[in-house]
């Protein structure tokens, strides 16, 4: 038997080994998420109620997990703390709170929740509070007299007026504590904290401004609310409160009657501010009677979770004030 020709079998194996190569398959390329390093556990933060979320859900952005412990339009003065929200502290990194002692349910709350490595940043801190209640009078057989007999009094404990957030400018301050507090907790993350802080500072220092040169041509305008957190607005922007009550009421009382009419005597009352989404047919018909028209002013504790909203809600507190003053 002839040996077989080298010259001829030589084309013949390469092409053998072309198509075999091209019929192996590649190996598969790992994904992104297996190329990049383990990430690491997202901070988990919880805000006390609307405004502190909002506030702290603008800074901390997508870098950190923000919950809210009390659902919006739930009465913060008298809260009371149930087993969600000792579970939620118990699995956080952060608590934001506004201090002041607003949130009196927290001590306890977070001592059940025995959360060592919790941390709490308090959104009032450093902030000059009021330390004197604005007028709250007494009714009509007693009116000239302060109110001294405070059910409710928010500044006996020292602290003074919790209602720092409805002033853009402590709005500001509480937002700039916020950021400080995720930074401490969560460095890594610095560099978007500050930028996400810096974006909503921008916004509220343009809503300051909007506020002063809408509100400057009623200097001393003086309203009625039924809730005492307007004061540091009214500082703010040379307003004057006068509030019947220190904390929300479930319907407005005789009592509550006569302090309003006697303020209106007693004070050059412009306007009479209720709380936004309540009919209460006894505001109306004595708003009728005092000849003053009844209007929403928002403390701003109830809402959508959206950080603008804010903004909105301060543009129609403006909106309100001016065309009552007028």
């Amino acid at each position: 038997m002839k040996s077989p020709n080298l010259q001829h079998l030589l084309p013949a194996l390469l092409l053998l080994t072309i198509a075999t190569g091209c019929n192996q398959t590649p190996p598969t390329p790992l994904s992104d998420s297996q190329n990049a390093p383990p990430s690491s556990k997202q901070l988990k933060v919880v805000a006390t109620f609307l405004p502190i979320y909002w506030f702290t859900k603008a800074v901390a952005g997508d870098k950190a997990e923000v919950e809210i412990l009390i659902p919006p339009g739930t009465e913060v003065h008298e809260y009371q703390a149930t087993p969600a929200n000792v579970r939620s502290l118990a699995q956080a990194d952060v608590l934001v709170k506004n201090g002041l002692d607003l949130e009196e349910f927290l001590k306890a709350t977070v001592k059940n929740a025995q959360n060592q490595k919790l941390k709490e940043i308090e959104a009032s801190k450093g902030i000059q509070t009021l330390q004197e209640i604005s007028p709250v009078v007494k009714p009509i057989e007693s009116a000239g007299k302060e109110d001294t007999d405070h059910d409710h009094n928010e500044t006996q404990n020292g602290s003074g007026n919790p209602h720092v957030w409805i002033d853009p400018v402590l709005a500001k301050q509480q937002v700039q504590n916020i950021r400080d507090g995720l930074i401490a907790a969560d460095p890594d993350n610095k560099s978007s904290y500050q930028a996400n802080a810096a974006a909503y500072i921008q916004q509220l220092e343009q809503l300051d401004s909007r506020f002063k040169q809408q509100l400057q041509k009623y200097p001393n305008c003086t309203f009625v609310t039924f809730h005492d957190a307007y004061p540091y607005l009214a500082k703010r922007y040379q307003l004057q409160q006068v509030a019947v009550v220190n904390i929300p009421e479930q319907s407005i009382s005789p009592a509550d009657v006569g302090k309003t009419i006697a303020a209106v005597k007693q004070y050059n009352v412009k306007a009479l501010f209720g709380e936004p989404g309540v009919d209460n047919k006894l505001l109306q018909s004595l708003s009728q009677d005092l000849n003053l028209t009844l209007r929403p002013l928002n403390s701003l504790e109830s809402g959508p979770l959206d950080p603008q909203h804010y903004f909105t809600a301060m543009q129609t507190n403006l909106q309100t004030i001016e065309s009552a003053c007028q």
